[in-house]
C-alpha cells in the first residue's frame, strides 16, 4: 500500500470515530492513560496543524507554540474536520513527500514523516473507539501495511518513550492485534 493511501485511510478511521463521540464521552478515559478523549482528538487536531506549516518547509521554531494547549476549544469536533482539512491535502501537494520535515525529533523525509502521521491516526483511531465503545475493527489492509512498517522501529520508538513496552499476544493474532500490541496496548 503507497504513503496517500494509508494515509487517507488512516484519516477515514479517525474521522469516522470522532463523529461517533457522544456530547456526554469527550471526558472518557482512552487506553492512552493520561489522555481523556478529547485531549487525544486535541493530540490530532494539533498534530494536524503543524502538518501544513512543515510541509512547506517551515521549521519547528517557525511554528512554534502556536498549537500548543487547547485547540479543540468549544468545538473539538468541529476543529477536528478544520485541521484534517487543512492536512490531509497538504500532503497530496504536488512534490510534498519530496521534501526534509523539521520535526520535533529532528528531520525527517516527508514520507516517514507522512507514514508516522498514519500511524498515529490509525492507532488513535483503534484508542478512540476503545475510549466511547464502538466497533475498533480498523481497516486490515492498512492494519497489516502499518504493521510492517511499524515492527523494525518499535523498539526504537519504544526507547524515546514514544509508547507503552509491547503486549504479547499469539503470532497468529490479526495484523490489527499485532500492530496495538507492538505500540503497547491490549488488544
Amino acid at each position: 500500500m503507497d504513503l496517500l493511501t494509508a494515509l487517507d485511510r488512516g484519516f477515514t478511521e479517525f474521522g469516522q470515530r470522532v463523529e461517533y463521540i457522544g456530547d456526554d464521552q469527550w471526558s472518557a478515559d482512552t487506553p492512552c492513560t493520561e489522555w481523556s478523549v478529547r485531549d487525544l482528538v486535541n493530540h490530532l487536531i494539533g498534530e494536524h496543524l503543524w502538518a501544513p506549516w512543515l510541509l512547506k518547509g517551515a521549521s519547528v521554531a517557525e511554528v512554534g507554540d502556536r498549537f500548543d494547549g487547547d485547540v479543540g476549544g468549544d468545538d473539538p469536533r468541529g476543529a477536528w474536520e478544520a485541521a484534517s482539512a487543512v492536512s490531509q491535502p497538504a500532503f497530496h501537494r504536488p512534490g510534498a513527500l519530496e521534501l526534509r520535515v523539521d520535526t520535533t525529533m529532528g528531520p525527517l523525509d516527508a514520507e516517514e514523516y507522512g507514514w508516522q502521521m498514519t500511524i498515529d491516526l490509525t492507532v488513535h483511531a483503534w484508542d478512540l473507539a476503545r475510549g466511547i465503545g464502538v466497533v475498533d475493527r480498523l481497516d486490515p489492509e492498512l492494519a497489516g501495511a502499518l504493521l510492517e512498517r511499524v515492527a523494525p522501529q518499535a523498539e526504537e520508538w519504544q526507547g524515546h518513550g514514544i509508547f507503552a513496552p509491547p503486549v504479547k499476544v499469539p503470532a497468529d493474532a490479526p495484523a490489527q492485534d499485532q500492530l496495538v500490541a507492538l505500540l503497547g496496548r491490549t488488544p
